[in-house]
């Protein structure tokens, strides 16, 4: 017995020993270097470490120095000067399940993780203390640098490295989502099942700062329940849509209330400066929205976009189930003024401004007018009705050297005046009447210029057309369909006007000269698919003192 006693007490001893001097060993550089191939030879990670130390004055810890880990073949996906390993009982059960994990000068890389897998380490708690992470791959790829913060508990899943149940608080010096940089970024939140809960966010973004707190659920939808924005000064590469596809790339965005400040925004053709914004209740669905109570008020000193510019636009709306109803909306433009009010209304995609007016533009259509003027409108827009409109002391221009055109102190007005229909420019209903002081088309000076019309579903009908010219007077109507062939008619007679004042808009030259009175009646096409002059038949009575010519067109030329 005695012997069986020694022997067992010598086998402890050596045990004790082997045990002393394994973690002796396992702190010198040869020990920490064979850890590491063990475990890279064991496992699918690959470990590097220099050191391995332990103090028995906080004995449940281990520090690993120049601890670098990742898979294997592939780069590190965690790189540190230090790594603070806190021991737990539940070690016992699952070795792999620290108590505490602390990272310290280091990097975390996530774009060398390998898809569809996960982390094989565990923490109740995970500390960062001046750490640089990389997420280029995620659905808003994010760098941050000088992160420090806690996650408690730390349980990392297969492509979602926070886990799906943890309270965070995490700090940044830099910090750039998306390509957006900010600077002193802090984060206060919560993950559950998925669902990311940020109570508290603060950043100083784009020389300005950003505070306010959001969600989003497990499918991607984000409810910001307060966002405020002020003194941001942002430039950016990307043109204006996309610029604003993150918020079209995620299922939702619903906004409870967003505030903007003083903001100034600009990419390669556009801009806006001195934005102060507040929207509440909306909710963003791809390129579509829903609200229920929602509203807009806006201001700015300028928006830009390519050769749209507006200068001091004011917008206030309200948001409904029903539709957009626009209570005010004024700007300045091309040095004149627009004012608006009106709804837009979702069952049947109707714009109607209730009210348009419209006073001292200077405005130069832009050549390819006619062209935007036949383009489809986009789904949203069925139809556009003006309810009244006026217009007074503008100026318009066409430069188009093909046939150019100006009109001095435009004036007019318009009642009911339905201005598009299933998608498509027109002048589909209603009455309005136009005159300028002077005008000038393809070279011919006209003074007093007027003209009133009606239109109904078959056609427009011109009840008067008139304009000085030379010392005498132009006066016409005329009448055009509403089908897809647009048939024209047109009657004009002028007293005491030059003989050959029909020379620069279309009909061949006379061989007359002085006063005369002139009947001209014609009729043609104005299909938008054709050119008009082949289409056109008409005779053309001349009186002058000295003599009379009557000419006939047929498809375009004079017989």
């Amino acid at each position: 017995m005695k012997f069986l006693g020694k022997f067992f007490l010598t086998l402890l001893l050596l045990i004790l020993l082997a045990l002393v001097v394994l973690y002796v060993l396992l702190q010198t550089q040869w020990g920490a270097g064979w850890f590491s191939r063990w475990v890279s030879d064991k496992t699918a990670w690959h470990l590097s470490l220099s050191k391995i130390e332990h103090d028995f004055s906080s004995p449940s810890h281990i520090i690993l120095d120049d601890f670098s880990f990742g898979h294997d073949g592939q780069p590190a996906v965690l790189v540190a000067k230090r790594v603070d390993l806190g021991l737990a009982l539940v070690q016992f059960s699952d070795p792999l399940h620290f108590n505490s994990i602390e990272v310290r000068d280091g990097e975390i890389n996530l774009a060398n993780q390998a898809p569809d897998t996960t982390l094989p380490i565990q923490a109740n708690r995970l500390q960062l203390n001046n750490v640089r992470i990389e997420n280029p791959h995620s659905a808003l790829p994010m760098t941050a640098q000088r992160v420090n913060g806690g996650l408690l508990p730390w349980k990392p899943l297969p492509n979602d490295v926070l886990g799906s149940d943890a309270q965070f608080q995490i700090s940044a010096g830099t910090l750039t989502l998306d390509g957006v940089p900010g600077n002193n970024v802090l984060l206060q939140g919560s993950i559950k099942q998925r669902r990311l809960v940020l109570s508290n966010i603060g950043a100083d973004l784009a020389r300005g700062s950003m505070t306010g707190n959001a969600e989003r659920d497990a499918l991607g939808n984000w409810k910001i329940d307060q966002l405020r924005l002020n003194d941001i000064r942002m430039q950016t590469h990307q043109s204006l849509s996309d610029f604003l596809n993150p918020l079209r790339a995620v299922p939702s965005v619903s906004i409870n209330r967003l505030d903007m400040t003083d903001a100034r925004l600009q990419g390669p053709d556009w801009a806006v400066t001195d934005l102060d914004l507040t929207l509440k209740n909306v909710t963003l669905r791809g390129d579509d929205w829903e609200s229920d109570g929602g509203s807009l008020s806006m201001n700015a000193g300028n928006f830009i976009n390519g050769g749209f510019e507006l200068n001091d636009p004011i917008v206030n709306a309200e948001f409904s189930a029903q539709g957009i109803a626009l209570t005010q909306f004024s700007s300045r433009w091309v040095n004149g003024v627009v004012r608006a009010s009106g709804n837009w209304t979702r069952s049947d995609k109707r714009l109607t401004l209730d009210e348009l007016a419209i006073a001292g533009l200077e405005y130069t259509l832009p050549q390819n007018w006619r062209e935007r003027w036949q383009q489809t409108l986009p789904d949203w827009l069925d139809s556009v009705l003006i309810t009244r409109a006026t217009a007074n002391r503008n100026l318009i221009i066409d430069i188009n050297p093909a046939f150019p055109f100006q009109m001095t102190s435009l004036d007019g007005s318009a009642n009911n005046l339905l201005l598009a229909r299933q998608h498509q420019w027109g002048i589909w209903s209603g009455k309005a009447s136009f005159n300028a002081a002077e005008a000038t088309f393809n070279r011919t000076d006209l003074r007093h210029p007027s003209i009133a019309l009606n239109a109904n579903d078959q056609q427009i009908q011109v009840t008067e057309l008139s304009a000085f010219n030379g010392s005498g007077l132009l006066e016409g109507s005329a009448t055009v369909g509403q089908d897809a062939q647009r048939p024209l008619t047109l009657n004009l007679k002028g007293q005491a006007v030059p003989a050959n004042v029909l020379g620069n808009w279309g009909w061949p030259t006379l061989q007359l000269s002085g006063n005369s009175n002139l009947q001209l009646q014609l009729k043609g096409s104005l299909n938008a698919s054709a050119p008009l002059r082949p289409s056109v038949d008409g005779t053309l009575s001349v009186t002058t003192d000295a003599q009379a010519v009557q000419q006939t067109m047929r498809g375009g030329q004079v017989q």
